[in-house]
């Protein structure tokens, strides 16, 4: 057997660099290179291997939790079919990945990450960064990722990586199980040499299949959607990585089945299709709310069911209502005690609807969908137009943005108030072009998610949407955009501290406490003061990018103009009011905890409304 004697990193990389994918027929490298910022636990090995091996490109990254945001990005924007690895040195260079390890897992996006780790031969225990504990000596602070890794594992001796990196490349290539894969690599055992089998090397394609649920269940589902009277489909993200937007249409348009959207699912159809409804759940349309309250029956495509989409276990109403699940994930297809649907959503749709042949929902139905889908358009206009020349409305910022944009541009937010309204308001005309990462809601995604995005299509324009709060913890990937030449335009919107929270507090008689930026007033103790100084275009500025400051729609509008024309990372920073245009509608509720007790009338009155609210709540088994 022929051998190559390589360092366990220059195997690693090798490795990574020769596993591709394919789906359609069409085959792509899994890996488009790997992020990282170096340390001791790093440098001499993984870092060593990349600067031996330019061919897998490395990319520097500002922090470490942004550049697993920034693979996460990409993969979404890729379908799952692409993603990066990103190493880290031991310690806090490893845990600072946590947060957005845990983000891609709950979203199921793959990323492969390679933390540093401590000496496998513990000769010099304890290192620098080294957690000591007293009751084992075989634990790092990388055995935190175990929770939230799909697949784990530790290297301690060289020919471990020939059984482990093809197990990690399984639960990354999988639909069902990818998410973070998490390969620890003591910094010694990087750089030990070994003679790795040249056939480890070769060429590998993971085939990713479009398995179909077996005809019986095929049939069951055909029969309970023709006994329905109300179907409704939630689409959601597994509509959009399976490419089944076309199949989804096809559907119902020979089915007559409206349609609601998640988050992840949104683009699922064009805004203006008669039978999308819009966005469904807690932050729902108000034709959303209204068929899922008395739909019989919901086909749940492609969506994992989050508390938002069922606006907590309200949104479904009808006694007598039933589930269909087409799921790539039988862990998800399971849910709400549903005919369990296990397969591809674009394979599922197509052979799904082949047994729906002459079937179709009333025209008075179909009709009633559709007179909403118009109803919400307008709303929309409204939401979107100027009430004056002033200060203006974050919708309005939407509708400036939005109007703008190309049909295959992006739009990207993650956390705050922002969602929800764009999750409302983003005419969606592109099933890439809606880009949110809600799953885990993480402040900080918007603008590493939106280099992501950039370097996963480069053709196409990415608005960035982040409020202050967001940018505050993590705008430093501005300076990576930069430096690698991946232009973001970024609305850059303050409003003094976390106005989402903010208002959900006001909401539960807490009057936004703590959620804005204000000095400590000496007179009540309290974060109640001025608010703070903060200068956030400055900041902009310092970090290269080119800065435009607006004050209303028109200078909004020119701003916009403007961005395009340059050709680096712009930044168009805008205050806006910190009241909202628009309302929940229907079910829109969403369910916090409110205190059982409290001196404060507000309070008690919030925790009535929950228990009204909690009535509601259904339960399916």
């Amino acid at each position: 057997m022929s051998t190559i004697k390589l360092t366990v990193a220059q195997a690693l990389i090798k490795f990574l660099s020769m596993q591709k994918v394919e789906r359609d027929g069409i085959i792509q490298p899994f890996f488009a290179g790997c992020f990282g910022i170096f340390g001791h636990g790093n440098v001499g090995g993984v870092g060593q291997a990349l600067h031996q091996m330019p061919e897998f490109k490395y990319y520097q990254s500002r922090n470490e939790q942004a550049m697993v945001h920034t693979a996460a990005a990409y993969a979404k924007m890729k379908n799952r079919l692409s993603t990066f690895a990103c190493t880290s040195s031991i310690g806090p260079g490893a845990t600072n990945m946590i947060t957005a390890a845990a983000g891609a897992t709950i979203n199921r996006i793959p990323v492969l990450l390679l933390p540093g780790d401590i000496f496998a031969t513990r000769k010099v225990d304890p290192v620098l960064q080294q957690l000591e504990a007293s009751y084992t000596q075989d634990i790092s602070v990388n055995d935190c990722f175990k929770p939230i890794s799909k697949f784990w594992d530790r290297i301690n001796r060289p020919e471990q990586l020939i059984n482990s990196l093809p197990a990690a490349m399984r639960v990354l290539t999988s639909q069902e199980e990818t998410g973070a894969v998490t390969i620890c690599l003591p910094q010694d055992v990087q750089a030990e040499s070994f003679d790795f089998p040249a056939s480890f090397f070769e060429e590998k394609i993971w085939y990713i299949p479009r398995p179909v649920p077996e005809k019986e269940l095929l049939k069951r589902a055909a029969e309970l959607i023709r006994n329905s009277k109300k179907p409704m489909i939630i689409a959601g993200g597994g509509v959009i990585y399976s490419e089944a937007s076309g199949e989804l249409e096809k559907f119902i348009g020979h089915t007559g089945i409206p349609v609601g959207e998640t988050y992840a699912g949104k683009g699922s159809l064009p805004y203006d299709h008669p039978l999308n409804l819009g966005a469904a759940g807690a932050t729902g349309t108000e034709g959303a709310n209204v068929f899922s309250t008395e739909a019989d029956l919901i086909i749940g495509v492609g969506t994992r069911y989050s508390d938002f989409t069922t606006a907590s276990k309200t949104a479904y109403q009808n006694k007598d209502v039933k589930f269909i699940n087409i799921n790539i994930a039988a862990f998800d297809a399971f849910k709400h005690g549903a005919l369990s649907l296990t397969g591809d959503a674009r394979a599922t749709l197509e052979a799904l609807g082949e047994l729906l042949e002459g079937f179709q929902t009333d025209n008075a139905y179909t009709n009633k969908a559709s007179e909403y889908n118009r109803s919400w358009d307008s709303k929309v206009s409204e939401a979107y137009s100027p009430d004056s020349e002033g200060m203006v409305y974050q919708s309005e910022v939407i509708g400036a943005v939005n109007d703008f944009s190309n049909p295959e541009d992006v739009v990207l937010c993650a956390a705050g108030s922002l969602p929800g309204d764009l999750h409302k308001l983003w005419r969606t005309r592109n099933p890439k072009g809606f880009h949110l990462e809600y799953g885990f809601s993480c402040m900080g995604y918007e603008i590493a998610g939106g280099l992501g995005a950039k370097m996963a299509c480069p053709e196409r324009e990415i608005y960035v949407m982040v409020g202050d709060g967001s940018y505050l913890m993590m705008g430093t990937e501005i300076v990576t955009s930069i430096q690698e030449g991946y232009k973001l335009t970024i609305v850059l919107i303050n409003n003094n501290g976390y106005a989402s929270i903010g208002g959900l507090s006001k909401s539960l008689g807490t009057e936004g406490f703590g959620t804005s930026y204000q000095y400590r007033n000496p007179e009540t103790g309290q974060l109640d003061g001025g608010y703070l100084p903060v200068d956030l275009a400055e900041n902009v500025r310092s970090l290269g990018a080119e800065l435009i400051k607006v004050s209303n729609i028109k200078s909004l509008n020119d701003a916009l103009k403007q961005a395009k024309g340059y050709g680096k990372t712009t930044v168009i920073y805008v205050e806006t009011k910190p009241e909202r245009k628009l309302a929940g509608y229907g079910h829109a509720w969403w369910e916090v905890p409110v205190s059982e007790v409290s001196e404060k009338q507000a309070v008690r009155e919030a925790y009535g409304k929950m228990k009204e609210n909690q009535k509601k709540q259904k339960f399916f088994h």
